[in-house]
């Protein structure tokens, strides 16, 4: 089995594009990464991707070339972009393909995501209760962690203030000047605990890869970032569920955990290597969490990283270097290849403004509803 790299990445800025669809945005998306490769849409062996809200994602095809490339639509919530990414992966590693694209796009209107009950494979009852509805359901799971772990409302702001500052430094983020932590804590409340400053936006944005095998990047004479581990798992029985903090409900292992350890163990190395990670930050709450579901920290100890800079720019750890979610906005089909599209571009040397110094290996996690995480870990 060969290496996978990636040796094209291209971005169309994230936010408010009124004369734009989603499909514009990743067609532009894609050429960006052609270009940035220095290769041909009739190079291309394979295309994964996806959109949820924007259309199918293979209508990019006559905008590029209809060349009898191999392309699949892929749709898995959130996480939609790393599965995508997984995908070309194994069409690679496998040594079916050598060159490839990956995309994700997505235009979404404005208002809180409410996904379909019945769409998502879950019963009618979740979505008449609120559980859904992602301002309800996202308060609910980290208002119950804050209880058993002892994290506080001050610590939800430090996420944001942080992600506000590293969105302000980032060309392709939506959200570009810095919020205080006072007026995040007293910010309209949503949903308690999260303020309206605590929430990211659906939003519309496109991304796109070129991946190569180890042979074709070479033939090329190109370099790119090498993907380490890549994995997605789905939730398991009892894990997802929402309870009230005085129950004393055991949950099962989050989906995020499993995908995490498979890709820890094919790139053979430990979260105490990683050097900068993009992790799922819907809200604040979600970077909270997924900081120790990633194997990042243990549970609670947010609280005193959050308050001594750890994941800050210049911090031990750097979380969310482009300002995540909360500075970029969810474009559904391109929010998980948006994180290692920011990656690539620590690993590249290229991030201006927020470079994280001498960046070997970066990590990105994607969570999509009901229960999907997608995992990679990239070596410079």
């Amino acid at each position: 089995m060969t290496d996978v790299h990636i040796i094209g990445a291209g971005i169309h800025p994230f936010g408010r594009h009124p004369d734009m669809t989603g499909l514009d945005q990743g067609v532009y998306a894609v050429r960006e990464a052609l270009d940035d490769a220095g290769v041909a849409w009739a190079d291309m062996q394979f295309a994964f991707g996806g959109s949820a809200a924007a259309g199918s994602a293979d209508a990019a095809l006559p905008r590029l070339g209809l060349t009898g490339v191999q392309f699949i639509n892929i749709s898995n919530g959130c996480a939609t972009g790393g599965s995508s990414m997984l995908s070309g992966y194994w069409a690679i590693k496998s040594g079916e393909f050598d060159i490839g694209v990956v995309l994700g796009f997505d235009k979404h209107p404005r208002g809180a995501f409410n996904a379909d009950p019945e769409a998502s494979g879950l019963p009618r009852w979740y979505g008449e209760t609120g559980m859904m509805l992602t301002t309800q359901f996202f308060a609910m799971k980290i208002r119950r962690y804050m209880e058993l772990y002892g994290v506080s409302e001050t610590s939800l702001g430090r996420v944001a203030v942080k992600a506000y500052e590293n969105g302000a430094r980032a060309p392709h983020a939506w959200r570009r000047e810095p919020v205080d932590i006072e007026t995040v804590l007293t910010s309209q409340m949503l949903s308690d605990p999260l303020t309206k400053f605590m929430f990211c936006s659906p939003a519309e944005g496109g991304v796109a890869m070129v991946l190569a095998s180890d042979k074709k990047m070479r033939e090329l004479g190109l370099t790119g970032p090498k993907v380490r581990g890549a994995a997605v798992r789905t939730r398991l029985r009892g894990s997802f569920e929402v309870f009230a903090p005085s129950l004393d409900v055991e949950r099962g292992v989050a989906p995020t955990v499993l995908a995490s350890e498979a890709a820890y163990a094919m790139a053979g190395v430990g979260p105490g290597d990683i050097d900068v990670a993009q992790i799922q930050d819907t809200e604040s709450g979600a970077e909270i969490m997924h900081m120790a579901e990633n194997g990042l920290c243990a549970d609670g100890e947010q609280e005193a990283w959050l308050a001594d800079g750890v994941t800050s720019l210049g911090g031990r750890l750097p979380i969310n270097t482009d300002g995540g979610c909360l500075a970029c906005g969810e474009p559904i089909g391109a929010s998980g290849l948006r994180q290692i599209y920011e990656n690539v571009q620590q690993l590249r040397g290229r991030a201006e403004g927020r470079q994280v110094p001498d960046a070997k290996l970066a990590y990105s996690q994607v969570y999509g509803a009901p229960g999907i995480s997608a995992v990679a870990i990239l070596e410079a």
